[in-house]
């Protein structure tokens, strides 16, 4: 198979974001096939907030399509985009589009700290260690997923080629805050699409935005600050992957006992050092929820406590962190019994909608005023100027059970 092989026939996947996914390259449609992407249908895209939201079911599989997609648009539909870029750089970043996430582990980003280690290390990995997903791209062209896994790491040739997937302005924000929302049967994470692309444009090497797109922007924005507060930080969602911390913490704390009754899937977590893919592999939603189903039956009564909570919602309660309620709260829980090490937790977020980038590089947001210029987008926008320059939005919570209060 040669990098440029056509599709008999463009395939179309429907989409309820985008309508439909188009592919019409065959090292698409083969990746798409490969065992590893298949896995993403495995582990869904937004870890604990399907305990708020019950509809929000969806993958890391469908998501990556989507960013396939938007990118296939920008590549195609955009005209500075598309002649900014050669044949082979187009196949690179779709297929860069297509992988972003494919190193993801289960239960989103929460798994990250378990695991210790970025999903962008083990996505690089995927596609540069021998594995079905590097053979197919090694067998199209020599050196592609190099190329490929570059573009992740942004340590691209083309720096363009990064800012289409990972940037302030990108096609995996685009497509999570827009199916994140569907899914979740919001509104917070909607904007027009549509006039982003329309109004995007390449002024040496750097993707900016027409000044008449602004507006567009602005509501991107916003959206991605909104979503944030009331979906992917909401504090119910937090409690959930707070007792999956608890859980993993004291299967670990077992493990350096020497009690060896921990379901084997677990094991290579619970070592330090790397994790192989063969053993990454196996760690989806799905046998991670198997491995908890069998620690209900355990001996050591405190794992077997937290893994009914993480089966059956039994989830943590959570008060706002001020010295005061922690005294008192800690102290309440060491009367009754409780081991503050599984049954406390605490956990701050902080959420900049937007960073304005202060040196010569690409990640920020430019736009390209009607006389010219160009401008970092705090100062082309009074909406956005203001969000930087107000007060940071943080959330300070603390966690324990319920029964406890």
């Amino acid at each position: 198979m040669s990098l440029f092989e056509r599709t008999d026939e463009t395939k179309v996947l429907r989409d309820p974001v985008h309508g439909y996914i188009h592919i019409d390259l065959q090292i698409i449609w083969d990746m798409i096939n490969t065992s590893w992407f298949q896995r993403l249908r495995r582990i869904r895209q937004l870890g604990g907030a399907n305990m708020v939201y019950h509809c929000a079911e969806h993958t890391r599989f469908s998501h990556s399509l989507g960013v396939y997609e938007i990118v296939r648009r920008m590549i195609t539909e955009v005209n500075d985009i598309r002649d900014s870029l050669n044949e082979r750089e187009k196949t690179v970043v779709m297929l860069a589009a297509l992988l972003h996430d494919v190193g993801h582990g289960p239960y989103s980003h929460a798994f990250e700290e378990v695991s210790a280690t970025s999903h962008e290390v083990y996505t690089c990995r995927i596609i540069e260690e021998d594995t079905d997903v590097h053979r197919l791209m090694e067998a199209a062209a020599s050196g592609l997923s190099r190329e490929v896994a570059d573009v992740i790491r942004h340590k691209s040739a083309n720096p363009l080629l990064s800012q289409l997937i990972s940037s302030q302005l990108d096609a995996d924000r685009m497509d999570y805050l827009l199916r994140d929302a569907y899914f979740t049967g919001t509104t917070y994470g909607e904007f027009d699409l549509e006039r982003i692309l329309r109004t995007l444009r390449v002024i040496d090497n750097r993707l900016v935005v027409k000044q008449s797109g602004v507006y567009a922007v602005e509501n991107y924005i916003m959206a991605r600050y909104h979503m944030y507060w009331q979906v992917y930080y909401h504090p119910t969602a937090r409690s959930y992957e707070t007792l999956l911390h608890m859980l993993f913490k004291r299967m670990r704390d077992l493990g350096e006992t020497g009690i060896d009754s921990l379901p084997e899937l677990f094991a290579p977590l619970l070592k330090k050092g790397s994790i192989s893919l063969a053993d990454y592999f196996i760690l989806d939603e799905a046998s991670c929820n198997y491995g908890f189903q069998l620690l209900v039956d355990h001996s050591d009564p405190i794992l077997r406590d937290l893994s009914v909570r993480v089966r059956d919602r039994k989830l943590f309660h959570y008060a706002d962190s001020t010295p005061q309620f922690n005294r008192m709260m800690r102290a309440k829980l060491k009367k009754q019994g409780y081991d503050l090490n599984y049954y406390w937790g605490r956990d701050t977020v902080v959420q900049k909608p937007y960073v304005p980038y202060t040196g010569t590089g690409g990640n920020a947001v430019w736009a390209v005023m009607k006389d010219g210029s160009i401008r970092e987008l705090s100062n082309a926008s009074n909406i956005v100027y203001s969000l930087i320059h107000g007060p940071v939005n943080d959330d300070n919570k603390v966690y324990y059970p319920p029964e406890a209060v």
